[in-house]
């Protein structure tokens, strides 16, 4: 029984039925957001949820029986776990939220698909990095935030009439969504220098340390192509030694032949 189940939860084909109900389900969470659709086929959408549900909480039964201890030890378990767990409590006016924390399952798909898995590791093993580069972004913000509020807070309170909306405002700015015409612009009317403070803060928020962020992300993306394609020169490697090795055998088996067709003619 044992061995039953653990070949049928390590095999392709149940991961692909896993990776298609997740699709699947993340398309009736769709149109479960249209009034008119739930209108028309609402018990039917609400049916093939739970049943989603169920086919998930199985799948999670039969993982903890194969894996026993070693599936609470993994960190892609235990989210698959919190996210199934989420959505068998029942969304009552007080778990209200849950409903909306559902759609976290269609996250599973991270879990799944072996590509992503290897996406969201490289991306947690530069946390360090991005951590060091968003504490220094933030420091800068502080200091920006602080000097925009001493300057411009009296003339443009809405933007820049406390430190929270200057952080704010400044954000946008590094966004670059409106800086220029719906910011900077109506602030140099007043103050015609102003124009160094935003290009100075655009040039070492946006194209230096913004860059700098995405730069690392970047470099552990590669890091991963790098590590797989030396995993397929290794395999390749000892592909060619198992068939070197195969070929020896044969070798010498033929040479036992030989030898004792020779030891016969004598």
């Amino acid at each position: 029984m044992y061995e039953k189940v653990s070949a049928l939860v390590g095999s392709a084909k149940f991961r692909n039925f896993i990776t298609a109900l997740i699709i699947f389900n993340g398309i009736t969470l769709g149109l479960m957001t249209s009034k008119s659709v739930m209108s028309e086929y609402g018990p039917v959408l609400v049916f093939l949820d739970w049943l989603v549900i169920a086919i998930f909480t199985v799948e999670i039964i039969l993982r903890i029986y194969v894996h026993r201890v070693s599936f609470f030890k993994d960190p892609w378990s235990l989210f698959d776990f919190f996210v199934v767990a989420i959505s068998l409590v029942p969304a009552t006016d007080e778990f209200s939220i849950l409903r909306v924390l559902r759609v976290l399952r269609l996250f599973r798909l991270l879990t799944v698909v072996p590509q992503m898995r290897k996406i969201i590791a490289a991306l947690v093993s530069v946390i360090p990095g991005i951590g060091s580069v968003a504490m220094i972004l933030l420091l800068m913000f502080y200091v920006f935030a602080i000097m925009a509020t001493s300057l411009y807070g009296e003339a443009f309170p809405q933007w820049f009439g406390t430190l929270g909306a200057s952080m704010y405002t400044l954000f946008q700015v590094m966004t670059l969504e409106s800086w220029s015409m719906g910011i900077a612009r109506p602030v140099m009317e007043q103050f015609p220098n102003a124009w160094v403070f935003f290009i100075i803060f655009v040039l070492l928020s946006t194209f230096v340390m913004v860059n700098l962020l995405i730069g690392i992300i970047v470099d552990a993306i590669f890091a991963i192509k790098d590590e797989g394609s030396e995993d397929k020169k290794e395999e390749s490697h000892s592909d060619k030694k198992s068939e070197d090795i195969e070929s020896l055998r044969r070798e010498i088996g033929e040479l036992k032949e030989l030898i004792l067709k020779l030891d016969r003619s004598k």
